[in-house]
């Protein structure tokens, strides 16, 4: 029995001493940081009572929250304001092909503004001049809705 006991106690100690030099231990070197890029969705936003739309990359797919990120747009042309929708697209790929996909993603905000409502005469479909929209290629392709009296 006391060799059962002396036994035990060794274990014990041998135990603490492994536990309190691993806690003792300097940490591993933190793993390195890998940037994360956003997935290729449309999204919606509104800035300085700019509505912007951005789409997934060869989509012309609207992103969900549209109506209510219009809502303002159509409260306007309610009362008597025209909305103005302007297609952009990205610097990547062929010239024509992004130019067509610019004015597909405006007809489909366009397509939302008729099912919310907004009469097509009070709406007006505008090729900026510069259709390749600047900032990242996820920023470029967009499509504004702004108001005008």
């Amino acid at each position: 029995m006391v060799f059962g006991v002396i036994a035990l106690v060794i274990a014990l100690v041998f135990g603490v001493s492994i536990y309190a030099t691993r806690a003792m231990a300097p940490a591993a070197a933190p793993a390195p940081m890998v940037a994360v890029v956003a997935e290729d969705v449309a999204s919606v936003k509104v800035e300085g009572g700019v509505v912007k739309f951005y789409f997934a990359t060869a989509r012309a797919d609207v992103a969900p929250g549209a109506n209510e990120a219009l809502a303002e747009v159509v409260k306007a042309v309610g009362e008597g304001k025209r909305a103005i929708i302007s297609g952009f697209h990205d610097a990547t790929g062929d010239a024509a092909k992004n130019a067509e996909l610019a004015k597909q993603r405006a007809f489909a905000v366009r397509d939302v503004l008729k099912t919310l409502g907004v009469a097509e005469d009070r709406m007006e479909l505008k090729k900026p001049e510069e259709t390749q929209g600047s900032g990242s290629n996820a920023e470029a392709r967009r499509v504004e809705v702004t108001v005008l009296p």
